[in-house]
Protein backbone atom coordinates (compact mmCIF):
# COMPACT_ATOMS: atom_id res chain seq x y z
CA UNK A 1 0.00 0.00 0.00
CA UNK A 2 1.55 3.05 -1.44
CA UNK A 3 1.30 6.27 1.11
CA UNK A 4 -0.54 9.16 -0.65
CA UNK A 5 -0.45 12.97 -0.79
CA UNK A 6 -2.31 14.28 1.73
CA UNK A 7 -4.24 16.93 0.07
CA UNK A 8 -3.91 20.76 0.58
CA UNK A 9 -6.38 21.88 2.68
CA UNK A 10 -7.80 25.52 1.92
CA UNK A 11 -8.45 27.10 4.89
CA UNK A 12 -9.31 30.78 2.97
CA UNK A 13 -11.53 32.17 6.45
CA UNK A 14 -8.40 31.58 8.97
CA UNK A 15 -5.07 31.59 7.65
CA UNK A 16 -1.73 32.26 9.79
CA UNK A 17 -0.61 36.35 9.79
CA UNK A 18 1.57 37.18 7.16
CA UNK A 19 1.38 33.66 5.84
CA UNK A 20 3.81 32.17 8.83
CA UNK A 21 2.62 29.64 10.82
CA UNK A 22 5.21 30.22 13.68
CA UNK A 23 3.86 33.67 14.53
CA UNK A 24 1.55 32.72 16.90
CA UNK A 25 -1.26 34.54 15.53
CA UNK A 26 -3.99 33.97 13.16
CA UNK A 27 -5.33 36.07 10.55
CA UNK A 28 -8.96 36.50 10.47
CA UNK A 29 -11.44 38.39 8.85
CA UNK A 30 -12.23 39.98 11.96
CA UNK A 31 -8.81 40.87 13.18
CA UNK A 32 -7.41 41.84 10.43
CA UNK A 33 -10.50 44.19 8.73
CA UNK A 34 -9.48 47.67 8.11
CA UNK A 35 -12.59 48.35 10.08
CA UNK A 36 -11.07 46.79 13.76
CA UNK A 37 -7.92 48.33 13.11
CA UNK A 38 -9.26 52.03 12.68
CA UNK A 39 -11.66 51.19 15.64
CA UNK A 40 -8.96 49.81 18.06
CA UNK A 41 -6.84 53.29 16.95
CA UNK A 42 -9.51 55.45 18.51
CA UNK A 43 -9.43 53.20 21.82
CA UNK A 44 -7.88 55.91 24.40
CA UNK A 45 -5.16 53.44 24.75
CA UNK A 46 -3.88 53.86 21.37
CA UNK A 47 -5.09 57.53 20.27
CA UNK A 48 -2.06 59.52 19.07
CA UNK A 49 -1.11 62.74 20.86
CA UNK A 50 -2.55 62.02 23.92
CA UNK A 51 -0.59 62.36 27.00
CA UNK A 52 -0.65 59.28 29.47
CA UNK A 53 -2.68 61.47 32.16
CA UNK A 54 -5.44 62.19 29.80
CA UNK A 55 -5.49 58.74 28.53
CA UNK A 56 -5.92 57.29 32.36
CA UNK A 57 -8.72 59.93 33.04
CA UNK A 58 -10.60 59.10 29.15
CA UNK A 59 -10.56 55.19 30.51
CA UNK A 60 -10.75 56.00 34.36
CA UNK A 61 -13.74 58.37 33.27
CA UNK A 62 -15.73 55.22 31.47
CA UNK A 63 -14.89 52.54 33.88
CA UNK A 64 -16.55 55.00 36.98
CA UNK A 65 -19.71 55.56 34.68
CA UNK A 66 -20.49 51.77 33.54
CA UNK A 67 -19.39 49.88 36.62
CA UNK A 68 -21.74 51.67 38.95
CA UNK A 69 -25.35 50.57 36.68
CA UNK A 70 -24.39 46.38 38.15
CA UNK A 71 -23.68 47.47 41.49
CA UNK A 72 -27.07 49.45 41.48
CA UNK A 73 -29.37 46.89 39.60
CA UNK A 74 -27.33 43.70 40.46
CA UNK A 75 -26.66 44.49 44.18
CA UNK A 76 -28.03 43.13 47.63
CA UNK A 77 -29.50 45.56 48.00
CA UNK A 78 -31.14 47.06 44.93
CA UNK A 79 -34.67 46.81 46.24
CA UNK A 80 -33.78 49.17 49.15
CA UNK A 81 -33.76 53.46 49.04
CA UNK A 82 -29.85 53.12 49.63
CA UNK A 83 -29.23 51.13 46.48
CA UNK A 84 -27.89 54.13 44.37
CA UNK A 85 -25.91 55.29 47.24
CA UNK A 86 -24.23 51.46 48.13
CA UNK A 87 -23.59 51.29 44.70
CA UNK A 88 -21.52 54.68 44.25
CA UNK A 89 -19.61 53.64 47.12
CA UNK A 90 -19.28 49.73 45.68
CA UNK A 91 -18.20 51.32 42.57
CA UNK A 92 -15.23 53.71 44.41
CA UNK A 93 -14.39 51.13 46.34
CA UNK A 94 -13.99 48.96 43.15
CA UNK A 95 -11.57 52.05 41.64
CA UNK A 96 -9.28 52.07 44.68
CA UNK A 97 -8.65 48.13 43.83
CA UNK A 98 -8.39 48.70 40.51
CA UNK A 99 -5.59 51.84 40.99
CA UNK A 100 -3.48 49.46 43.54
CA UNK A 101 -3.41 46.80 40.68
CA UNK A 102 -1.76 49.61 38.41
CA UNK A 103 0.37 50.78 40.69
CA UNK A 104 1.17 47.40 41.63
CA UNK A 105 1.79 46.28 38.17
CA UNK A 106 3.61 49.61 37.35
CA UNK A 107 5.80 48.99 40.13
CA UNK A 108 6.66 45.31 39.05
CA UNK A 109 6.88 46.10 35.01
CA UNK A 110 8.27 49.40 34.94
CA UNK A 111 11.74 49.94 36.49
CA UNK A 112 13.46 53.32 38.26
CA UNK A 113 16.33 52.62 35.83
CA UNK A 114 14.33 53.05 32.69
CA UNK A 115 16.04 55.57 30.37
CA UNK A 116 13.65 58.18 29.53
CA UNK A 117 14.02 60.46 26.78
CA UNK A 118 12.99 64.31 27.19
CA UNK A 119 10.48 64.64 24.28
CA UNK A 120 7.11 66.67 24.66
CA UNK A 121 4.91 63.66 25.12
CA UNK A 122 5.75 60.95 27.50
CA UNK A 123 5.36 57.47 26.25
CA UNK A 124 2.77 55.76 27.97
CA UNK A 125 5.08 52.44 28.57
CA UNK A 126 7.74 54.13 30.73
CA UNK A 127 7.88 54.52 34.72
CA UNK A 128 6.86 57.95 34.48
CA UNK A 129 3.95 57.44 32.20
CA UNK A 130 2.85 54.50 33.90
CA UNK A 131 2.25 56.96 36.87
CA UNK A 132 0.49 59.73 35.41
CA UNK A 133 -1.87 57.53 33.11
CA UNK A 134 -2.69 55.23 37.07
CA UNK A 135 -3.56 59.08 38.76
CA UNK A 136 -5.38 59.80 35.46
CA UNK A 137 -7.25 56.72 36.21
CA UNK A 138 -8.32 57.46 39.80
CA UNK A 139 -9.70 60.84 39.14
CA UNK A 140 -11.29 59.81 35.93
CA UNK A 141 -12.85 56.67 37.52
CA UNK A 142 -13.75 59.20 41.01
CA UNK A 143 -15.35 61.77 38.73
CA UNK A 144 -17.15 58.85 35.55
CA UNK A 145 -18.59 57.90 39.41
CA UNK A 146 -19.75 60.75 40.50
CA UNK A 147 -21.58 62.16 37.39
CA UNK A 148 -23.24 58.81 37.25
CA UNK A 149 -24.43 58.63 40.97
CA UNK A 150 -25.66 62.59 40.22
CA UNK A 151 -27.39 61.72 37.21
CA UNK A 152 -29.05 58.93 39.10
CA UNK A 153 -30.28 60.84 41.78
CA UNK A 154 -31.16 63.60 39.71
CA UNK A 155 -32.81 62.03 36.57
CA UNK A 156 -35.93 59.84 37.46
CA UNK A 157 -35.79 56.66 35.78
CA UNK A 158 -39.60 55.11 36.33
CA UNK A 159 -41.37 53.70 34.11
CA UNK A 160 -44.84 53.55 33.64
CA UNK A 161 -45.91 50.18 35.95
CA UNK A 162 -48.26 47.83 34.83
Amino acid sequence: MALQKAEKFDNSVVSPFGGDPFVGHLSTPITSSNLTKTYLNLLPAYQEGLSPLLRGIYIGVVHGYFLLGPFVKLGPLRDSQVANFVGFVSTISLIIILTACLIIYGFVTFSKSDEEDETTMVNFLTNKGWRQFTSGFIVGGFGGAGIAYALLKVVSFDLVSF
